[in-house]
């Protein structure tokens, strides 16, 4: 599959070459893009689950043999697999997150698991989970047994501020970007569709919510994070302080020690504005983001603005954006960009990667410059994520 000059997805690649793997999560399964160092020619595997929901595909960097994948699936139910052979077997989890079992019966069961993170380098084997509804889970042997991380799982305030299944995202609200710190295992964020951005000083044994100037819908409660939707949250690698959030009502950045995020959509030009779901930030440049912006009207048709779909990027911290949509389609595209589907390499220049809501895989050599189609008509895309190889 080609467009602009793009060579071919196709089934053989010099073994000489490494480079780098796109990891694609869709609505029917998951597949693994294998490129070379010069990201001209890839090799394609999959689909692996066809027909199972695989909400997550991510590549532990500690030993970059390690898969993880979140599933749900028709049979099993919600559960994660995990290949320590780049993909070609796997396992399901022995135990995978699943809520503690109420005392008189009902309670909440996991509906999916949403979100994957690796721990920290100092922890080889550690692992989070996000689930929907909103769950915490950590596994301390590479994925195979999950138990809930913290108390927010079972806390009153907590399940308060979560709400109910009924509530928010369409396919079920969700805890996902949980991050940690590279300079400390104890230091770990976590946002909630709904529910507010959270953060840990103390490795999980407590939370505090983080919401500081962040807006809600017109006529809710600014003070209580219930009402709060952060759709993406990313840390930047050059500059753990500070923080990126695309969020239901804005583009923002948090520089810390302070605990007041700022709003720095309100530069992006009023006709798109700054609503969308998925944000990707520079690997050696904090100044440096990009954003993928949907229609935001009160409607929420989730679809490109005007269908005409474009990256918007920033190099001064949010002063000033910047459209990127050169190869992309000029109009008529109705589709967007989920949150969890947009990625980064860290070659010189970057390399940009996104799936679609259409099922197609869009890639950029040179940092959103100039696009072009790595894959068609795959099913919807759930998540994309890049990692050296």
């Amino acid at each position: 599959m080609t467009h602009h000059g793009e060579k071919p997805a196709s089934e053989t690649m010099p073994s000489s070459d490494r480079g780098m793997v796109i990891l694609v999560a869709t609505r029917k399964g998951a597949w693994l893009y294998h490129g070379d160092a010069r990201r001209e020619n890839w090799r394609v595997d999959g689909p692996h689950f066809l027909g199972h929901a695989i909400h997550h595909l991510v590549l532990d960097p500690r030993d970059r043999r390690t898969l993880l994948a979140a599933a749900k699936t028709g049979h099993l139910g919600p559960t994660v697999f995990r290949s320590t052979d780049f993909g070609r077997s796997w396992q399901e989890a022995a135990r995978p997150p699943a809520f503690a079992k109420a005392p008189e019966g009902g309670g909440r069961a996991v509906d999916h698991t949403f979100w994957l993170t690796p721990g920290h380098a100092r922890e080889p084997d550690t692992w989070y989970a996000g689930t929907s509804p909103q769950g915490l889970f950590r596994s301390e042997d590479g994925g195979q047994t999950w138990d809930p991380f913290s108390h927010i799982n079972d806390d009153a305030q907590y399940r308060a501020w979560m709400g109910t299944v009924q509530d928010g995202t369409p396919d079920g609200p969700k805890l996902h970007s949980i991050i940690v710190d590279p300079r400390d295992p104890a230091h770990l964020y976590f946002g909630m569709s709904g529910g507010g951005v959270h953060e840990s000083l103390d490795g999980g044994k407590t939370f505090a919510p983080l919401v500081k100037g962040l807006e809600v819908v017109e006529g809710f409660d600014v003070a209580d994070p219930a009402f709060h939707d952060p759709h993406c949250l990313r840390m930047c690698p050059t500059d753990p302080d500070r923080l990126y959030q695309q969020n239901h009502c804005g583009i923002y950045r948090l520089d810390r020690p302070s605990d007041t995020w700022r709003r720095i959509g309100k530069a992006m030009p009023k006709e798109v504005g700054d609503i969308g779901f998925p944000m990707v930030v520079h690997p050696r440049n904090a100044q440096v983001a990009w954003v993928f912006p949907m229609d935001g009207q009160s409607v929420w048709p989730r679809v490109s603005p005007d269908g005409k779909p474009a990256a918007y990027v920033t190099r001064d911290g949010g002063e000033t954006w910047q459209r990127l949509a050169a190869g992309l389609p000029a109009t008529q595209a109705w589709w967007t960009v989920k949150r969890q589907a947009m990625g980064a390499d860290a070659a010189d220049p970057v390399g940009l990667y996104f799936g679609t809501t259409g099922g197609e895989l869009w890639m950029s050599r040179d940092e959103g410059a100039q696009w072009s189609c790595l894959a068609r008509h795959l099913p919807e895309i759930y998540a994309v994520e890049v990692a050296a190889t």
